[in-house]
């Protein structure tokens, strides 16, 4: 396989071999670029700049092997399903050009794995500031098919942030052209608030797990991402960002809007964050400070029941339209 794909501002190639098979979930992220341009632009002007926008900034080749290689340099980082390696800056290989990800610490290699396994399942390594090599262990193949397991062989959070790009962990809900992003730990109702939502107000969900956060003409928007947990709903789409709601299972139900403050560590919390690379990591707090600037942030203490659905509404200024609405 030999296809484009763009994920928010990110373009990249896809090399694989012919073993290897995206997710369904992925595929849906496919860049077709026979289509990116030709016929939506109105002068040769803007053709010109929207094939430049869309033509593929990186290439990841993939590939599989009975043994996976170990990664050059040091390791910087540990976890049970992750080992994270960094050559020293200036390490490019000969003939190479030294890029940003030199600049931003030197380029990476990765050991992933799957918690709870005490294999590691992919090699991932930078070969230069625009291409990774990625290999598969044959026998880990058939688990391709799961979205996280498919997507971290990328590290897409790498070059997003340098977008200015974060991945939220919330239930990206669209309601009347907006997006409404319920975000808290696992377990806390993400999921039950948004199919509430859906009961109540007829929105509807977009991402059950994740969403993409960025600027699009200057407004904050939510936009897709290849991976959404159990909920199996996962749609390729860019929402204007109506509000993140913060959330916390209660006996009453209460919504208070967040000052700055009070938001950012609990945002910042639910937000995928590389902390070894420490450029990365201030660039991921300014980015996230640049957000709470701009979108409102809410704590919803709720039950389950219409009555939250209709405490935030108000809080959100929706009113009691879609409640009138059903009587």
């Amino acid at each position: 396989m030999d296809k484009i794909f763009r994920i928010g501002d990110f373009t990249f190639r896809l090399c694989c071999a012919a073993e290897v098979k995206p997710p369904e979930n992925f595929m849906k992220f496919e860049y077709r670029t026979e289509n990116a341009w030709r016929g939506y632009a109105a002068t040769d002007d803007e053709a010109d700049a929207a094939a430049e926008r869309t033509a593929p900034e990186y290439t990841y080749h993939i590939k599989v092997a009975d043994r996976l290689p170990r990664p050059k340099g040091q390791v910087i980082a540990r976890r049970p399903d992750l080992v994270v390696f960094r050559q020293a800056d200036g390490a490019a290989g000969a003939g190479e050009t030294a890029g940003n990800d030199i600049g931003a610490g030197g380029l990476e290699g990765r050991l992933i794995g799957v918690k709870g396994s005490r294999d590691y399942y992919a090699c991932y390594e930078e070969a230069a500031a625009d291409r990774a090599e990625v290999t598969l262990a044959r026998e880990q193949i058939k688990d391709l098919r799961i979205d996280p397991v498919f997507t971290s062989l990328l590290a897409l959070e790498r070059r997003l942030v340098r977008k200015d790009q974060v991945i939220l962990h919330c239930a990206y809900v669209e309601y009347q052209g907006e997006a409404v992003l319920f975000s808290a730990p696992s377990e806390t109702g993400k999921t039950t608030q948004a199919n509430l939502w859906e009961k109540y107000r007829g929105s509807r969900t977009v991402n059950g797990d994740r969403a993409l956060l960025g600027k699009r003409d200057g407004r904050w928007t939510a936009q897709g991402w290849p991976v959404c947990g159990t909920s199996e709903i996962c749609h390729n789409e860019a929402l204007p960002i109506r509000a993140v709601v913060m959330l916390s299972q209660a006996k009453e139900n209460r919504a208070e809007k967040l000052t700055p403050g009070q938001a950012f560590p609990l945002l910042y919390s639910q937000i995928t964050v590389n902390k070894w690379n420490m450029q990365d990591h201030i660039h991921t707090l300014d980015v996230v400070e640049d957000l709470l600037g701009s979108v409102p942030v809410y704590h919803l203490g709720c039950t389950i029941s219409e009555e939250a659905v209709e405490c935030l509404a108000e809080a959100l200024g929706y009113g009691i339209e879609a409640s009138e609405k059903r009587w």
